[in-house]
């Protein structure tokens, strides 16, 4: 992967400097560190950061066709691209590099607009095309890769990373509050909305096109599922072979590469199943990456050594200790350009690190497969709380949640009232569209309650409303297995995980992350399926199972979910002092920012230094806190030391 950036003439400003986009492509070495390029004309100026992973000699970017009237600078992989290029070759395109950005440039010549369909990869894409006078910027379908854009004037600014951007402003960003309460709902803004007022991103899935000023964009895919009943048809075992083939498919593309390529480890299924799928197909060697915790709570240290014993990978690891997150976090929240809801982007950040320093580029990573075949608890908490809906004042049915939750203190009947006071919330209208969502989003919504009365009384606080209102026609129709991983996919996914969470804490270490089961074809196959082939009752992930189950230790197979976590609150309360914390949540610097009622978050801290602050909603709002402090001091109160760049 890599970075861009560029500029656009709209209408009546002058033309693109060198100086700017020089700038602007500073700002996006950690993206790129090995080489650099740049288009310019009166119209147009392209940027380019370059992590040389394919065609190592000749990819330089930008990239042209052969009358070099079109030009791309574009991040990510094409992995289609052998098979893209022998058929444009067939019909007459000349080629002077072996890189898969090549193939977009005479793709568009091919397709127009509509080449974005042919592609199967992740990726941001800037095209110019100089003869028609036209300026397409697109993003890949899952949303892997991020692309932003803001409209200044008269000119368009966009790039790969809003510090980009950033550095051909004028003046500061302001906080987009609307974003702020979107982000501690859902825990990331609604797309296109970014927490930097005025600054928007190309939604996943996206095409926009700016010609003569004007500004038009529509989506080219999205998720969607059957909606009367059409499900793929097949019976269990040929249904588990479909998929098998294509997960071997998707993994074998996604190993394309001129350079060394790894893959995390987690010692969860998705993990393993990837590492098996790189082990029996890749004709490459095994290379594993991990962490581990020293909260044996967090940590999955036996697990992960239990499978690189099963494959014999060369495998390593780094350990995260409760300093590490501390010591960390003003860094993750530099590179994730917004606020968090846990720490859990610091640990990736340093795994990040580990890889980059083992002489690695390229990771494969399982991310995306709870998403596509319906793994999270979420889902199984959407099937038990509406089976109880039907009976709401049963005793029995809530009970089964405890299936879910085997280790909650089940002394004095806190479970229960535990699981009842969550999970109740909205059981009486299971017909909302956000009903499988709705005890997440109020928990995580108590972090609001901190703001302060002066930007509460700006908050519109509709954030689900207005989120029920972007869902497309056929929502309704939906399975309601389907619509939850749809908003699951729309929101956490896209929004936090594979951003905050993937391609900001790899691309800080100049390191890609590939992610094989969010191949569109994949996604494809698992929406066409009834939810049934997915989760069996409530076991998660049925199908996948099935046709992994000569690939993955039973152990693997069976073991319960643990999601990944990482140290919260006990990170920056030890016995060694944090001053950016201590300054950074000071009553004085509080007021200042505005964001937050000074008086209640030293009622948190209070509650802290007594150890009584161990729940998720005390851990959310500090983290949402101090994070949102972060983001204003480097972003806002230091805008001039940090991007001081040419207008």
């Amino acid at each position: 992967m890599c970075g861009i950036a560029g500029v656009a003439c709209l209408a009546g400003s002058d033309s693109p400097s060198r100086a700017t986009l020089a700038a602007m492509a500073n700002q996006l070495i950690h993206r790129g560190p090995d080489g650099e390029g740049t288009y310019l004309d009166e119209r147009v100026g392209l940027a380019h950061r370059r992590l040389s992973i394919i065609d190592l000699e000749s990819g330089d970017q930008p990239i042209h066709n052969e009358d070099k009237s079109v030009w791309v600078v574009f991040n990510g992989e094409i992995f289609n691209f052998i098979e893209l290029r022998a058929s444009l070759v067939n019909r007459g395109h000349k080629f002077y590099t072996r890189s898969d950005t090549e193939v977009i440039v005479h793709l568009y010549e091919e397709h127009g607009e509509d080449f974005v369909d042919h592609l199967n990869g992740q990726f941001a894409i800037a095209l110019w095309d100089n003869k028609r006078r036209k300026l397409i910027l697109t993003r890949d379908r899952a949303g892997i890769l991020p692309l932003y854009y803001q409209q200044q004037s008269a000119r368009l600014l966009f790039a790969s990373e809003i510090k980009s951007i950033l550095a051909a402003s004028r003046t500061a960003p302001r906080l987009n509050l609307e974003a702020l309460d979107q982000l501690m709902t859902f825990w990331a803004p609604l797309s296109p909305a970014t927490v930097f007022e005025g600054i928007r991103e190309i939604s996943p899935g996206e095409i926009m096109v700016v010609t003569d000023g004007q500004i038009k964009k529509r989506s080219y895919w999205s998720w969607s599922f059957p909606e009367h009943g059409e499900y793929r048809g097949g019976n269990t075992q040929d249904l588990a072979g479909e998929l098998r083939d294509l997960l071997i498919d998707a993994t074998r593309i996604r190993l394309r590469s001129d350079v060394p390529v790894g893959a995390y480890l987690s010692g969860g299924l998705d993990s393993s199943i990837l590492v098996s799928l790189i082990k029996r197909h890749g004709n490459v060697p095994l290379r594993t990456f991990s962490l581990s915790f020293d909260d044996d709570a967090l940590d999955e240290s036996r697990f992960q050594k239990e499978l690189v014993e099963y494959l014999q990978a060369d495998h390593s690891q780094v350990k995260c200790r409760h300093e590490d997150i501390a010591d960390r976090l003003e860094q993750a929240i530099w590179h994730t350009e917004a606020p968090v809801l846990r720490t859990a982007p610091v640990p990736m950040n340093m795994l990040s690190q580990h890889v980059h320093q083992q002489g690695y580029k390229v990771v494969l990573t399982g991310e995306g497969a709870d998403e596509v075949f319906g793994g999270y608890d979420i889902f199984k908490e959407n099937k038990v709380r509406r089976f109880w809906a039907k009976y709401p004042d049963s005793l029995l049915r809530p009970m089964l949640l405890k299936r879910l939750y085997p280790y909650l203190d089940d002394s004095l009947g806190r479970a229960d009232a535990y699981l009842k006071r969550f999970f109740g919330v909205a059981l009486a209208t299971p017909d909302l569209p956000s009903f499988s969502h709705m005890p997440r989003w109020a928990s995580t919504a108590q972090s609001k309650n901190f703001i302060s009365p002066e930007v509460r009384d700006s908050l519109s606080d509709k954030a689900i409303e207005k989120l029920e209102k972007s869902l497309p026609d056929a929502f309704g129709r939906w399975h309601p297995f389907n619509q939850a991983q749809y908003l699951e996919a729309k929101t956490l996914m896209a929004g936090y995980l594979l951003c905050s969470q993937g391609d900001r804490m790899l691309m800080s270490n100049s390191v890609e992350g590939r992610f094989p089961f969010l191949d569109h074809r994949v996604i494809e196959f698992a929406n066409s399926l009834h939810p049934n082939v997915k989760m069996k009752v409530l076991n998660e992930k049925h199908l996948l199972k099935v046709a992994m189950r000569e690939y993955v230790p039973q152990s693997i197979l069976k073991r319960h979910k643990q999601p990944y976590r990482a140290p919260d609150i006990p990170a920056f309360f030890s016995d060694r002092r944090h001053p950016y914390v201590e300054s950074l949540l000071a009553a004085d610097t509080l007021k200042s920012y505005g964001y937050f009622d000074s008086k209640k978050v030293r009622l948190l801290l209070k509650k802290i230094k007594n150890g009584q602050a161990i729940g998720h909603r005390d851990n959310v709002s500090f983290v949402a806190i101090l994070s949102t402090q972060i983001w204003h001091h480097h972003f806002i109160e230091n805008f001039h030391k940090n991007f001081s760049g040419v207008h």
